[in-house]
């Protein structure tokens, strides 16, 4: 083991590694080729070549394209990372010397999109115009896997229940909890005290069962001894979820910051039934391994600030929350 050790780090080189990455995504000679701007033989010669430093069979080959070894697995996952770095160092060195640029791309989840998350980004470029910030939407199953692999600097959002062992570093901003909510005018709205018993029978759009709120949901339903909601419509669209209760007598759970503006409009309402499952921290996630860019260190520096005054307005209860 320590040959192929030393081989790799001495005579494989960055053109091989984009191979091994490239081949890995693609499983064809022919279309990785293409994505790096080799003919196929040059594509082959190359894998041969990395295979013959290492000793190893990185890939199989057959007449419907290639497949990866364990070997091809661990050098691909390996060196799509070291790429990643290679690429954020590059993206570093681009900002000292522009002083203001650089990029990052961070993942979202619902609780920190509607506010917190623009907020920090808007006073960010305020203070570094020329950083570009990429966003991606989704649940912790897709996110936490693209942060693995580098794709994503952190994500921000609500830290997940089941942590992913030492892989990652959870760091707490503010504790957010979630609300029913429905339109106003809504024939609940006008009850004086509603509880979840009486909103068993009523149709329901609910967040994906994968997510940790409609977890949370399902628990403070069944923390009263009812039966989880059963939704007419599951759903992580905001815009179409928000639609769903303005145009009819259905009703939702959101992340309070999400909801707070159209309250404050007079267009939705929030019904005062309580769902204690659903408080808990909102803050940032990274790898334990990665070394932020400036400009990824800065926008976590923005998202420290913005949730500051937001943590401090929920009291002390909430701060002893964040920190246990």
């Amino acid at each position: 083991m320590a040959a192929i050790r030393d081989a790799l780090t001495s005579r494989v080189t960055l053109k091989q590694l984009r191979l091994v990455v490239a081949l890995q995504q693609h499983a064809s000679l022919l279309a990785a080729g293409r994505a790096l701007n080799l003919s196929q033989p040059a594509a082959t010669r190359l894998l041969k070549e990395i295979e013959r430093s290492l000793g190893v069979a990185l890939f199989r080959r057959s007449n419907r394209g290639v497949a990866a070894t364990e070997w091809g697995h661990a050098l691909a996952r390996h060196g799509k990372l070291a790429l990643t770095q290679l690429a954020h160092a590059g993206e570093e060195l681009d900002d000292l010397s522009e002083g203001t640029g650089g990029r990052v791309a961070v993942g979202t989840l619902l609780a920190a999109s509607a506010r917190l998350l623009p907020a920090a980004i808007a006073r960010l470029h305020v203070r570094r115009p020329r950083v570009a910030v990429t966003v991606t939407e989704g649940t912790n199953d897709r996110l936490v896997p693209a942060l693995m692999t580098g794709d994503i600097d952190f994500i921000v959002g609500r830290l997940p229940d089941a942590r992913s062992g030492d892989a990652l570093v959870y760091e707490p901003l503010l504790v957010e909890d979630s609300c029913v909510v429905v339109r106003a005018g809504h024939p609940l709205a006008r009850r004086r005290r509603p509880t979840l018993a009486d909103l068993a029978g009523v149709s329901w759009v609910l967040p994906l069962p994968e997510t940790t709120l409609r977890r949370q949901i399902d628990q403070a339903f069944r923390d009263q001894g009812l039966p989880a909601p059963r939704p007419a419509v599951q759903s992580l669209s905001v815009l179409t979820n928000r639609q769903l209760l303005l145009e009819s007598d259905m009703v939702g759970v959101w992340p309070r910051q999400v909801v707070v503006d159209d309250v404050r409009a007079g267009v939705l309402a929030i019904l005062p039934v309580k769902l204690p499952p659903t408080a808990g921290p909102i803050g940032i996630a990274r790898r334990r391994d990665a070394i932020l860019s400036p400009a990824a260190q800065a926008l976590c520096d923005e998202l420290r600030a913005v949730a500051g005054p937001t943590k401090q307005l929920r009291g002390a209860s909430s701060a002893a929350r964040i920190r246990r």
